[in-house]
């Protein structure tokens, strides 16, 4: 079985950042797929589900509500591995292109205090695994370290 492309990616090389994962054509339509990386894979620790199920809610209630992406957004969710998220977004873009939407939705989920959208038993399939104070660390550790002043080295994927 031949490997998909987001595996032939070196992750012992991979940082922190924004990456175009892949761009597929749907009926004349470019989907683009975007790694958000938040921690550095097989060296920094993995976020726990909790955090990432506080900002998969935060996230997506941001993007779907937001005045240029909210019909462009097709989805946003955990990867499996608990590094980061996948963006999917209707259109062709390119890494920097969304720089300036990632620091605004961080920003955003970095101040949220309020109760956390979706987060009862009749809207969410698991909604004890909630964790708002995490949620928040992690969302301003990536805006600080990561997106703010981001370089090319954050925005283009390893060789």
């Amino acid at each position: 079985m031949e490997k998909i492309a987001s595996f032939t990616i070196d992750h012992t090389k991979l940082l922190p950042g924004i990456y175009v994962s892949r761009k597929d054509n749907v009926n004349g339509n470019v989907i683009t797929t975007f790694d958000l990386r938040v921690t550095r894979p097989n060296f920094e620790p993995v976020m726990n589900t909790a955090e990432i199920h506080t900002i998969e809610h935060l996230a997506a209630t941001y993007l779907r509500n937001h005045k240029e992406y909210k019909d462009k957004t097709i989805y946003f969710g955990p990867m499996g591995c608990r590094t980061g998220f996948y963006l999917l977004l209707a259109g062709d873009y390119k890494s920097r292109d969304i720089v300036e939407l990632m620091v605004e939705m961080f920003t955003f989920i970095s101040e949220f205090d309020d109760e956390v959208p979706g987060a009862s038993a009749k809207d969410c399939g698991n909604y004890l695994d909630m964790n708002l104070p995490m949620a928040r660390f992690v969302a301003k550790k990536y805006l600080e370290e990561v997106l703010i002043n981001i370089e090319e080295e954050n925005l283009i994927y390893p060789n």
